[in-house]
């Protein structure tokens, strides 16, 4: 009896229960993960310590068995740290690293490695000194896990409001040297040392504490070709004061430095340069080299970028007089840049960070586009289409499961499986168990679609940036070659025997348990047919907009189509008898999957071309590879072409002469595609291969970098320009270069004239792709804090669009359509994929009327 053919009835059953408990720490974790579960809670207090030091408290409590970890673990192959982040505060000085007690250290089997973690509880101590009054805010950072599993790294804001009194200048008396007041880290704002001869200024804020120096920032444009800038650091210095250079001899003493945290549009040119005179002198008593500016210091920075930037920096320095030195003194700018005009912001707001583009501050949180507001109401209904995708992938999962069927792994399996139950169980019970047996193939599937949905809960944005990630589909398209590879007979994927012999020994348990061990059995066994039907089921979900969701779908359809043949012939065991036997037809079954591996793979190659615009697999070269591949195909039915294990055709079947047929239709179909559109002025979109081929305009022969030679725009600036110029309403369309369903709307709906005339005569089109790779320039990549307050790298194109979409229309499906007025007001209510035509062309009128054309 072949591997694929193993009898369910040789149990052991001490076997399974010395192994059961492996088995429920394989599928537990699966749907504990479909919770949110949160096992540690943190608390937050603190302890004045003196007038102005404090001791603040982070306690974690942990429960269900999980730890959490050590701030300082080894390596970067391990769990994440423990770790706390403090926000900047210049009236705020950390004493020293966060604090924690003693953990324990042992074997983490997560990690195969030993850890340092903390049970039950821990708390984590930080000592801090402040000038005055102020608030202390931060973020933390952790992992907890347990035996079993680990959870996703979790996060913490907190803030701490700390009352202390201002710091005025200390009584003389005590004498303090320079160098030493240099080097202290003391809260005073000024420490006075031996006042004998006080110096004569008058440069004190209202509570009396001493600030001889004040600092005037300005930005100006100083060339158009090249854009180029300066900004002007201005000190105007008490008398009897100075402040230390920007390059001093000695480390004892702080210079005068300037530190550029954000630069947006802009780049540095060069380093800062000193315009006024150094005076250079021996410390007397120190005997160090000093190099200082008095009454005045004027520094410089060139910057080269574009019309419009932001900047946010730090600039520090020390101020000194004969006898002591004052505390070292940070003081925050901040310039936005329009038009090549500086702008300072005068107090950072805890909102949205905007970023700057190519044609104005680009703010990802339009303020003018109020999603719940359209000036219309005139729309379509979005969520029967939605629920349309559903069904959709729902059907093709059936039809996936009914060619596994076919294969040689699962459909001799379907007469042994039914045998056993009729004739070990007599009646309703026989018909009932094998019921049972199908619904468990059922689950089986549908919990390998569980952890797609936690990875969706952290990041609605994660299954999209892994479907359109390049590596990922280069992976894939490696991973079809080879499984068709397998398909042609050239050798087998199998999971390890040992594997399925648990499962197998399992099902001797009886009852329902032992049931549900023989459907795990077959999923295990037929894992070299099922698996490359499978990979290109999970490859395809990955690509929609649907998510984790239509995964499931799609999994529930695959395995219903499995699960259903065991129970209909339970019921109907006559029906065994018009099966067709075993045979060499099962391997050619294989082949011709093999053949659909192989087209596919070629689909998953082109997408990572199209992300990453590598221009190696265009139009004419994909639908050259599967034309050839559809030959092949050809010759095979025909007999021409032979692999491994095949078996000879005797005679010609009606299945052979409809795949034969099919084969011939394909070839024929995929040469039309090379035929001209005189309205695309492009080769011809076939219908069909929408969203599988790459666009007719990613092309060698006849580019075009807009659908069907529409006149649009990709980025949103330049649109929005053309837009105010002609005074016409924009239309949206939030894309992907590997988006299926929005090459099906351009190829299947645009086209049609109803729509198209709209589109081409009335509206601006604006296709911005969320999953552009292309990097922005080193000046426009920056972090910025999203809605939900995490924190996002803007390193592409396609992250820019992809922010846009989610901040100011809070969706992240694609295709997505907004209708907007030139004068950035949103017509109607956005919607999405909208197959319909006529539907489509409503909701472009509904747009024209609220615009009041």
């Amino acid at each position: 009896m072949g591997h694929c053919e193993r009898s369910h009835i040789l149990i052991n059953k001490n076997f399974m229960q010395k192994h059961f408990r492996f088995f429920l720490l394989l599928f537990f974790p699966l749907i504990g993960f479909t919770q949110i579960y949160t096992p540690v809670k943190w608390s937050f207090s603190q302890k004045k310590t003196g007038d102005n030091t404090y001791e603040v408290y982070m306690k974690a409590t942990m429960s269900g068995g999980f730890h959490i970890y050590t701030q300082n673990l080894p390596g970067d192959n391990g769990p994440i740290p423990t770790k706390f982040t403090f926000e900047k505060n210049k009236d705020v000085e950390l004493i020293g690293k966060t604090e924690e007690p003693k953990g324990h250290e042992e074997y983490d089997p997560n990690f195969d490695m030993k850890l340092t973690s903390f049970d039950n509880e821990v708390t984590f101590t930080q000592k801090i000194k402040i000038l005055k009054t102020t608030k202390l805010k931060g973020e933390l950072e952790y992992m907890s896990c347990n035996s079993e599993r680990c959870l996703p790294p979790g996060h913490e804001n907190f803030e701490f409001v700390l009352e202390g009194i201002d710091l005025t200048p200390v009584t003389p008396g005590k004498t303090t040297t320079a160098k030493e007041e240099a080097k202290t880290t003391a809260t005073t704002s000024a420490l006075t040392l031996n006042l004998q001869n006080p110096p004569q200024f008058n440069n004190s804020t209202p509570n009396g504490i001493i600030d001889p120096v004040s600092w005037d920032i300005q930005g100006l444009k100083v060339s158009d070709k090249p854009l180029k800038y300066v900004m002007t650091f201005k000190a105007t210095i008490g008398k009897g004061f100075h402040i230390n250079a920007n390059k001093l001899k000695s480390n004892e003493f702080v210079p005068t430095s300037f530190s550029f945290d954000s630069l947006q549009g802009l780049k540095l040119k060069g380093e800062i340069i000193s315009l006024s005179k150094i005076t250079e002198k021996k410390d007397p008593l120190f005997k160090e080299e000093l190099r200082y500016h008095e009454n005045e210091a004027i520094f410089t920075q060139e910057f080269e970028g574009e019309l419009n930037g932001y900047i946010k920096g730090i600039l520090e320095f020390q101020t000194c007089d004969d006898v002591k030195c004052l505390l070292a003194k940070k003081i925050p700018f901040e310039f936005s840049l329009a038009d090549g005009i500086f702008t300072k912001v005068e107090e950072a707001k805890n909102e949205t960070i905007v970023a700057p583009t190519s044609g104005k501050i680009f703010p990802y949180k339009h303020p003018t586009i109020d999603i719940n507001k359209p000036l219309s109401e005139c729309s379509i209904k979005a969520d029967e289409i939605k629920g349309k995708g559903y069904l959709s992938i729902f059907i093709l999962g059936f039809l996936g499961g009914l060619l596994a069927l076919l294969t040689p792994c699962v459909f001799p399996m379907i007469p042994l499986t039914v045998s056993f139950f009729t004739k070990n169980s007599e009646g309703k019970k026989g018909l009932f168990n094998a019921s049972l047996y199908g619904f468990f193939i059922l689950l089986v599937y549908v919990i390998l679609s569980l952890p797609f949905h936690l990875l969706d809960s952290i990041d609605p944005n994660i299954l999209n940036t892994i479907s359109t990630n390049a590596y990922l589909n280069v992976a894939f398209f490696i991973v079809f070659v080879v499984f068709a590879i397998s398909f042609f007979g050239y050798f087998e994927i199998t999971l390890p025997s040992s594997l399925a012999n648990k499962a197998d020994s399992a099902s001797n348990l009886g009852g329902i348990i032992g049931i549900f061990f023989m459907a795990l059995t077959l999923a295990l066994v037929s894992f070299s047919c099922t698996g490359p039907i499978l990979g290109s089921l999970l490859a395809g979900s990955l690509t929609s907009d649907g998510g984790a969701m239509q995964l499931t779908a799609g999994m529930s359809g695959f395995g219903l189509a499995l699960a259903l043949p065991f129970a209909l012939f339970a019921a109907f065991p006559s029906w065994l008898n018009a099966l067709p036997k075993s045979g060499g037809w099962l391997s050619k079954v294989k082949v011709v999957l093999g053949f659909i591996e192989l087209a596919l793979a070629v689909k998953f190659l082109s997408n990572a071309d199209l992300v990453e615009h590598w221009g190696i697999l265009k139009y004419e070269l994909f639908m050259g590879l599967w034309i050839i591949i559809g030959f092949l195909l050809l010759l095979f039915m025909l007999g021409k072409l032979k692999f491994p294990h095949d078996t000879p055709y005797k005679n010609w079947t009606i299945v052979r002469g409809v795949v034969t047929l099919f084969a011939a239709a394909s070839i024929i179909y995929l040469s039309a595609g090379f035929s001209y559109n005189k309205q695309a002025k492009s080769f011809e979109s076939l219908s069909l291969l929408s969203g599988l081929a790459p666009p007719a305009g990613y092309s060698w022969i006849y580019p075009n970098h807009c659908p069907l030679n529409l006149n649009c725009f990709h980025s949103y600036e330049e649109g929005l320009a053309y837009a105010k110029q002609v005074k016409k309403p924009i239309m949206l369309d939030f894309t992907g270069w590997a988006c299926v369903n929005c090459r099906k709307m351009e190829e299947n709906v645009w086209n049609k004239p109803e729509v198209f005339k709209i589109i081409n005569e009335e509206y601006v089109l604006i296709s911005l792709y969320v999953d552009d790779r292309e990097k922005l320039p080193d000046s426009l990549q920056h972090d910025f804090k999203n809605f939900q307050g995490q924190i996002k790298k803007i390193k592409t194109v396609g992250d820019k669009w992809a922010t846009f979409q989610t901040e100011t229309f809070v969706n992240n499906s694609q295709p997505y359509y907004a209708l907007i007025s030139c004068d950035e007001k949103l017509l109607v209510r956005p919607v999405g994929y909208t197959p319909v035509p006529a539907e489509f062309a409503a909701y472009l009128n509904c747009g024209l009327g609220a615009s009041g054309k």
